[in-house]
Parts: C-alpha cells; structure tokens; sequence
C-alpha cells in the first residue's frame, strides 16, 4: 500500500490544524472559565463547537472527495468484475478514515443544536473516530516493508493516546489536562503524517529510506519523541501567549471600568458639594 506524499501532507494538516485551533482555544476557556460556573456549556462555546465540527466535516468531506476522485484514485468502485480483485484499498482505507471524522462533524453539530441530544456524544463520535483509525493503520497490509510498519505503528500510538483521551472526556468535560493532552495527540498526529510523507515518498522524488536498515527504526524512535517535543513546545508557547492575551485584555477592560466607576463617583461628589454649599432653603426651592 504505497503512501503518496500529498496525500499524507493532506492528513497531517488536518489534525495539525485542529492541534493549532485547540493549543489556543482550551487555555483562554480555561483562564476565563468562572469559578462557580454552571456546568452546561455557554452559548458562545456551542456556538464554537459547531463552528469546529462544521469545519471537521468539510475537510473530511473534501477528504473523502480528494481520495475517491484523483485520476487514479477509485471512483467509487470497490471491486473491479474484470480484474476479480479489489480496486485501489489504499483509497478506501483512508475513505473509512474520513467517514468516521465526518460523522464526527455532523455528531458535533447536532449535539449542540437545540435539539438537546446527550452531553457527551461529540466525545463519543471523536473517540470512535479515532479508535476506526488507530484500527485502520494497526491492521493495514505491511507486506515486508518493516520501515513502513514502524512508522504507523508509532502513528497508532498517538491515535490511541487521543482516543483514550477523548473517551475520558465523556465523564470528565472541561478539564484542562484532558484537553491539553488530546491537543498534543493531534499535534503529534500531524506533524508525523508529514513524517512519514517525507520518510516513504519525498516530494522531490527518488525512493524512500531504506526499508531493511535497522538504523532507520532507531533514529525514527528518537524522532518521534522529538515530534512530541515540538507539540509540547507549541502547547507551552500557545498557552503563554494566550495568558498574556488574557491579562491585557483585563487590565484593558479593567481600566475602563475604573475610569467609568471614577468618574460616576466624582460626578456625584461635585453635585453633592454644590448642593451642600447652597443656603438650605434655596436648594429646597429648587
């Protein structure tokens, strides 16, 4: 099942972008996030949650288009009667993968319409669809191509770490660590696909690494730990910068409302003073 490099570049920047949008998102939820706030979400962050799983579905739905519909790709035909074999399962095995994030999208957007539907099924569909695609790579034909194998076996671990992630956040919503962790599994989900883009078809051409070098597994171990590193630092970086993006803007906000309360205050002294120093009987003329 050979891996073209577009096609992975394309899949990496899928999750990397939702890593991104998360990285982001979580730590200003959670800096603005209200001691005693109600647990039921608020309609800013329904409408956000719709906003993502619109967004989910499109680029699953492009996803979908993209692999069905290449001059190559199957065009929907899954077994060929004259060839008496299946048509191109690389495409179809990465159909089933968007299908699951493209249902994912729909679940998100219906769970936060009014129609009232459980708290917790967009987890739920996000976790399914991670699962499906941790499966999809785990039981995928290798043939003797080991570098390949290594390769999505690594990929397996950080789609089961997501999904792990998302099926605790069924019981567990709005935890910060929970988040933190699912945003860095997508990080490390996109920056990989590139990875393996890179690693088995270069886009300047020529063949990939050497599949029988074992030297190629040790070093993509050490490299795959420092994707991780990367993801943390954007995660770190992210979430600094949106404190600081937070603090100013409530010191700005701050500002002003202490200016508006000041002035209130000083406009009711001066009226206050006037009318005091006015004879008593003339300011009950008034």
């Amino acid at each position: 099942m050979p891996t073209s490099f577009l096609g992975s570049a394309l899949r990496g920047t899928f999750f990397f972008i939702f890593g991104l949008w998360w990285s982001v998102r979580y730590p200003l939820q959670y800096l603005r996030r209200k001691p005693n706030a109600e647990s039921q979400p608020s309609h800013g962050v329904r409408r956000v949650e719709i906003f993502e799983g619109a967004v989910k579905a499109f680029f699953a739905l492009a996803g979908i288009l993209i692999e069905q519909f290449i001059p190559d790709g199957p065009h929907l035909q899954l077994y060929s009667p004259k060839a008496h074999s299946w048509t191109d399962l690389t495409s179809w095995h990465y159909t089933t993968m968007y299908l699951f994030f493209l249902l994912s999208g729909i679940v998100d957007i219906v769970s936060h319409s009014p129609l009232k539907l459980p708290r917790g099924l967009d987890r739920l569909s996000l976790s399914v669809a991670l699962l499906i695609e941790g499966l999809l790579f785990s039981f995928r034909d290798y043939s003797d191509a080991a570098l390949d194998h290594h390769l999505h076996s690594l990929l397996a671990m950080a789609i089961f770490a997501g999904a792990l992630c998302a099926l605790l956040e069924i019981f567990i919503r709005d935890h910060i660590i929970l988040e933190t962790f699912r945003t860095g599994s997508f990080l490390l989900q996109g920056s990989w696909f590139w990875q393996i883009g890179f690693v088995l078809s270069p886009p300047w051409g020529g063949p990939g690494w050497d599949q029988t070098d074992g030297s190629n597994l040790t070093f993509l171990t050490m490299c795959f730990c420092w994707h991780y590193a990367g993801a943390l630092a954007v995660l770190a970086a992210n979430s600094a910068a949106s404190r600081c993006c937070n603090e100013s803007c409530q010191l700005k906000f701050g500002d002003i409302d202490v200016e508006l309360d000041c002035g209130m205050c000083i406009h009711k002294g001066n009226k206050s003073s006037s009318s005091a120093l006015l004879p008593e009987g003339f300011s009950d003329d008034k």
